[in-house]
């Protein structure tokens, strides 16, 4: 449950990426990616960024893990992400590669694809491990007994540390991830379309861990979704975006039940709806072309 302290506040966020053309492939124009966003989540809330490829939503967490320099050095970043350290708000786009490190611990980001996301050399030890090798000071004893402790908080045995991500199910990759993201004790955790690769009977179970993990540990989740049923019943509020820009921002239950933009409808639209007269005019056609 959200405490209402703001943690996060975005200002003015812009993300352009430049058009390279000509024969000596010079910049000739550039693409909005994200434009003008503001938004200010707080402390223990979860929020749903829908959109579809394109919109920006994921180039958002990217900007707000401040990994758009590395990734893709060209790209103009402005504006201002502040993350709130104990009262003091710190800038996160003005921080250098050195500086960054230090706050990367508190910001941690579930990736989309379990299955190249994991270094299928590593064992699940090791790769739970790797943020505290990074980040923390804990003895080999101590990150050890870390991981098996994770490991059991998502739902998986400890006795399975030793093996390789290909011999686990989607789901149980996604279990290590989510694992993975929580060994440096985040405040805020970026997931990136989490679910979208996984069998709908799993993306509730893995949905449903999140939850009861933000419940324990007091976690601050933007949950990237192109698919509004999905954030349905994790997100508190939601953030519509289409082409870069938030179209349109409300409580869950708001955005459902009386959506404002024309592009929210269309998403509302498009999620799949129970249609048991549909299934007996089926059954009716089959039963004709047998006969």
């Amino acid at each position: 449950m959200s405490d209402n302290k703001e943690i996060l506040k975005i200002n003015n966020l812009n993300v352009e990426f430049p058009l390279f053309g000509g024969i000596l492939q010079r910049e000739v124009s550039y693409v909005h990616a994200v434009k003008n966003l503001n938004l200010t989540v707080n402390q223990g809330e979860t929020i749903g960024i829908v959109g579809e490829s394109g919109s920006g939503k994921s180039t958002l967490g990217k900007a707000i893990l401040n990994v758009l320099k590395i990734t893709a050095p060209d790209v103009r970043v402005t504006g201002e992400i502040l993350l709130n350290d104990n009262g003091n708000y710190v800038d996160l786009l003005k921080l250098n590669r050195k500086d960054i490190i230090q706050y990367r611990p508190q910001i941690q980001m579930i990736f989309q694809d379990p299955f190249s996301s994991l270094n299928p050399r590593m064992i699940v030890q090791d790769i739970i491990k790797e943020p505290m090798d990074i980040h923390t000071s804990l003895n080999d004893e101590q990150k050890k007994e870390k991981v098996r402790w994770l490991m059991e908080k998502v739902g998986l045995s400890s006795e399975q540390a030793t093996r390789y991500p290909h011999e686990f199910s989607g789901g149980q990759r996604q279990r290590i991830g989510i694992a993975r993201s929580l060994a440096t004790e985040p405040r805020v955790i970026i997931a990136d379309e989490p679910v979208s690769a996984l069998d709908v009977s799993i993306q509730a179970q893995v949905i449903n861990l999140m939850m009861d993990l933000q419940d324990e540990f007091n976690l601050t989740i933007l949950f990237i979704a192109h698919d509004l049923s999905v954030v349905n019943h994790i997100s508190s509020e939601i953030a519509v975006m289409y082409l870069g820009e938030v179209v349109e921002y409300n409580k869950t239950k708001e955005i459902f039940n009386n959506p404002q933009h024309k592009y929210t409808k269309t998403l509302l639209a498009a999620i799949p709806q129970p249609n048991p007269d549909g299934r007996d005019e089926r059954i009716k056609k089959r039963q004709e072309l047998k006969s």
